[in-house]
């Protein structure tokens, strides 16, 4: 199986759906050559495989984004991904974060989703406060106002690997078995980080419900999609004009602009800012 997945499941028997998320080498990927502080790149982690989690269950072309915003010492943590789960991300962090609670790691702040799909108008935006006491426990309290059901997360990150299993009850839990979204809620709260890292989904649901009937659906590849893009950046450069171009080359010697989701670095000399605009000033 791929390192990299998300693999929905249903209880047969009790109106109550799930996943499970594995990032692998996308996790290391996405963290690569960016020196986040352990807290902090654990808390990005978990995002990530939240994010990539609910993706999943975009059901047309689109991209969806969380920006969660801490007036903590972890100030930005964003994760971006599409209905063809393509993940890319970023922290935001003052150096040296020292191992703390997730509330006093981020402070008070707020999450913000955004979903732009094809079709849209505009991009849809949703805010709700942090409220919860882990990374699991704000997706909790954020599924649960958005759609009207309760949802469990059990999230980990480490160097190696993101993972997650996600729970949700459905409309008719209660009516197919009243004792069932307790009993399963109950049994997953005995999930330990180092399984959820290192099972396969059939292992994990077989150590965690084994009286249950689950239905496993195909696992659906998670990519890290990163690539630079020249294009875009030339194309806001030339929106700023070459009057403000040449400005900024007269006052740095070079037009220095960083990607900080993807973390690459694109730079302009004199030459490239003059073949950008033409060698006539009024092209």
């Amino acid at each position: 199986m791929a390192h990299n997945f998300v693999r929905p499941f249903l209880f047969e028997h009790l109106d109550v759906r799930g996943a499970c998320v594995h990032l692998g080498d996308v996790w290391q990927a996405l963290q690569a050559r960016r020196g986040y502080a352990p807290p902090v790149a654990r808390l990005l982690g978990e995002m990530a495989a939240v994010t990539a989690l609910i993706a999943a269950n975009l059901k047309q072309p689109g991209r969806m984004s969380f920006q969660l915003q801490g007036q903590g010492p972890v100030r930005l943590l964003v994760l971006d991904c599409d209905e063809q789960l393509r993940l890319r991300g970023m922290a935001r962090a003052d150096a040296g974060v020292a191992e703390a609670t997730v509330p006093d790691l981020l402070g008070h702040g707020q999450l913000a989703l955004t979903l732009d799909s094809v079709g849209m108008r505009q991009p849809y935006q949703s805010l709700v406060p942090l409220d919860g006491d882990s990374i699991a426990g704000i997706f909790e309290h954020y599924l649960e106002r958005s759609e009207q059901l309760p949802a469990r997360l059990f999230l980990m990150a480490d160097g190696s690997a993101a993972a997650g299993l996600f729970l949700q009850k459905l409309p008719d839990a209660d009516r197919r078995d009243p004792d069932g979204w307790r009993r399963v809620q109950i049994l997953a709260e005995t999930v330990r980080a180092e399984e959820l890292g290192g099972l396969t989904t059939l292992q994990l649901l077989g150590r965690l419900f084994p009286e249950e009937d689950i239905r496993l659906f195909d696992p659906r590849p998670v990519t890290y999609h990163c690539p630079e893009d020249w294009g875009k950046v030339e194309s806001m450069l030339r929106s700023l004009g070459r009057d403000e171009c040449e400005a900024v080359l007269r006052e740095h010697g070079e037009i220095h602009i960083h990607d900080e989701i993807c973390g690459h670095d694109y730079r302009f000399d004199a030459g490239r800012v003059a073949e950008l605009f033409g060698r006539d000033r009024h092209v």
